[in-house]
Parts: structure tokens; C-alpha cells; sequence
């Protein structure tokens, strides 16, 4: 269709810009940008009832200037245009009539039912404590002694129990640490003998399945 219009309408004077729409709301709908309002008036009177893909042409103006228009002639002014195009087309998606018609019918069915179109409060989401997590390769580390703890330690303290695949820190934390083991089991032996480890003879390390 654009290129169509655009042969169409060039014999009455340059054309900046054709913008042709496929949703549904406007198909069927164009938009011609020339250089004048003159030359629009003309292709206007001339063209109208014009038959293309069979059916005559219904032509007139456009309620604003178009983005072709205003950054050829007056481009300083493009960002204000461009935000009260936005301003227009959200106060048209709310005043929509399909919208409004679906939104009451919505209500009136719900009133029927007994029911209101209030929401009720969401739950707060309880997270299931860390000791009670189901049993998994990865353990979690915390309560590590930030200070003095360092990735080489963790290797030789976890690489006791058989099948030790990946120990991940935390720059950003130091006190935590994760412990990654080939299988479940070889995971649990670990967590088993070395939860509530005294690592530096003081603080004791707390260890639980890492969420997954």
C-alpha cells in the first residue's frame, strides 16, 4: 500500500512521508506527508474518491502534524512532539470503546456473581528455613570468618570428604561460601561432619543445603 500511495502522490509534490497501519483498530488507514499545506489540499480535492484496490479513497487532514513534518521544519520541537504524541495515544488506549464495553461487561458479570472487583491482600510469602531446605550437591557456607578465611582453607577443609567438585566465595561477602560436591550424598557427609565447625577455634561455621 505505502508504495502505491507514495506513486500516487508524488505528481502533486514531494512526498516526505507515508505511513500506512496493518492492526486491526486502523487498517485500511494512511497518512500522507507533503512539504505544504497547499500541495495536501490539492492531492486532497483531486485524489478524493479516487478507487484503489477497489474501493474509492476517503481523504482529509490530519488532526496533527506528522514526525516527518515537524523534523524537516520545526526539528527543535520533535521532543515535545514526540512526548504529547505518547500523552495522546495512552489517554486513546484508555478511552478505547472496545475497552470500556469489555471492562463493564466484566463488572456487570462480577456484580451478578456477587462479587467485586477489590482484590484481596497477597499473602506474605513465607521462605522455608535454611536447616529445613531438601538435601542437594551444593552446600551453603556462612558465619566464615571474614577476615581471615580464604578459598585455599575451604579446599583443604572440604577436600577430606570425597568427590569435592567446586568451592565458589563472594568477594562482596566474605562470610559465606558455596561448596559444590559430585552427588547428594557426598554433599551430606560433609554438611554432617563439619557443620558447626570451629574454623579459626572461635566461631562456628553454619552449614545447610543451598536453595536451588
Amino acid at each position: 500500500m505505502k508504495t502505491s500511495l507514495r506513486h500516487l502522490f508524488k505528481h502533486y509534490g514531494n512526498v516526505l512521508n507515508v505511513t500506512a497501519h496493518n492492526n486491526l483498530r486502523m487498517r485500511g488507514q494512511a497518512f500522507v506527508s507533503f512539504e505544504s499545506k497547499e500541495i495536501a489540499a490539492k492531492a486532497v480535492k483531486e485524489v478524493k474518491g479516487f478507487p484503489l484496490y477497489g474501493k474509492p479513497m476517503q481523504l482529509g487532514f490530519a488532526k496533527t502534524r506528522s514526525d516527518a513534518v515537524v523534523e524537516k521544519f520545526d526539528s527543535q520541537q520533535m521532543p515535545q512532539h514526540l512526548a504529547e504524541r505518547k500523552q495522546r495515544k495512552k489517554a486513546t488506549r484508555r478511552n478505547n470503546p472496545i475497552a470500556l464495553r469489555m471492562k463493564a461487561k466484566k463488572q456487570a458479570a462480577q456484580a451478578a456473581d456477587g462479587t467485586t472487583l477489590a482484590t484481596a491482600p497477597k499473602r506474605p510469602v513465607v521462605q522455608m528455613p535454611d536447616e529445613y531446605l531438601p538435601p542437594n550437591r551444593v552446600l551453603f557456607l556462612q558465619n566464615l570468618p571474614a577476615e581471615t578465611i580464604t578459598k585455599e582453607a575451604l579446599q583443604d577443609l572440604f577436600g577430606q570428604y570425597p568427590n569435592l567438585v567446586d568451592i565458589r566465595t563472594v568477594p562482596t561477602k566474605k562470610d559465606i561460601a558455596f561448596v559444590e560436591y559430585a552427588d547428594e550424598d557426598s554433599a551430606t557427609k560433609a554438611k554432617d561432619a563439619l557443620h558447626n565447625y570451629k574454623i579459626d577455634g572461635e566461631v562456628k561455621i553454619k552449614i545447610t543445603y543451598a536453595r536451588k
